[in-house]
């Protein structure tokens, strides 16, 4: 699964750990008797680190994996489109050690030094920005998130517009593609850009693990989302959801590439993307 499918299922695990504070709450495959580790759960106390279980301790296994998310529809879903259920993400739940805090309030003061070292002004915000997908060139997901993607130079317009007024800092992974005018920090793994996350004023970039996140800080985003999949399904009400409005709207397309899909980067415009960006700013 994926970081944000990992965020999506902790608000239950603290649910039912609130009911059952006895027993040691993993998360898996119920089938198989199976339960996994994420980043996700670290520090955090409702889930117990199914690498390090008690015995003597009852075990509650949350039958939840890539074959069984709420949002999918899989009687419906065929091979090449998913298609969605009706479904509302509560937001998560995720927990930093003090050490990953400090980490990320070192890179904010970097990353001012860095705004005082080229401006003459003072920034409006502090955004968090993601461009792309780890997985954007995986060679089993890439075309789903190619379909997913806004695109480079929709994200270079936009930054174009907004780098002189805000104080951006950008995301950092294998397949990020840095953006001439805005920060970018050294060594970046996940769970310190959500840490970071916690530190900034607000999220810019693509519906994903990083939106989830912010929901589970309760901070503000605009997301997008083009016509893959819909803010109806999976997103938050108090985030700008982007969405491209079209009959074939959301589409779901996964095993190769959607011309729909294109026409959503086509269609959503940097200036469009922008009066979101100004109107959470503003509020």
């Amino acid at each position: 699964m994926g970081y944000g499918d990992d965020l999506l299922v902790t608000s239950l695990a603290a649910k039912i750990k609130k009911q059952f504070p006895e027993r040691q709450i993993v998360i898996g495959i119920a089938e198989k008797n199976q339960a996994f580790h994420s980043p996700i759960y670290e520090n955090n106390p409702n889930i117990a680190d199914c690498r390090n279980l008690d015995n003597d301790k009852p075990i509650h296994l949350i039958d939840y994996h890539e074959l069984n998310r709420p949002y999918i529809d899989y009687d419906k879903s065929i091979p090449n489109n998913y298609v969605w259920r009706n479904f509302k993400p509560i937001p998560g739940e995720i927990y930093f050690s003090d050490q990953e805090i400090f980490e990320a309030k070192k890179i904010i003061s970097n990353a001012k030094k860095f705004w005082d070292d080229n401006h003459n002004k003072k920034f409006r915000n502090i955004i968090f920005l993601e461009t792309s997908s780890t997985k954007i060139n995986d060679t089993q997901f890439s075309f789903k998130h190619q379909n997913k993607d806004w695109g480079i130079q929709n994200w270079i317009s936009l930054i174009n517009k907004l780098k002189n007024d805000y104080l951006i800092i950008q995301s950092k992974h294998t397949q990020t593609k840095k953006i001439d005018g805005i920060f970018i920090p050294q060594e970046l793994d996940f769970r310190l850009a959500c840490a970071l996350l916690k530190e900034v004023d607000f999220y810019v970039g693509p519906e994903g693990g990083f939106g989830h996140v912010a929901a589970a800080l309760n901070k503000k985003a605009v997301l997008y989302f083009g016509g893959w999949i819909s803010p109806d399904v999976i997103g938050y009400e108090f985030h700008e959801n982007i969405y491209y409005e079209d009959k074939q709207s959301p589409c779901g397309v996964k095993l190769k590439p959607c011309e729909h899909c294109s026409k959503a980067r086509e269609v959503i415009t940097a200036d469009f993307f922008l009066q979101h960006i100004y109107k959470i700013s503003s509020s």
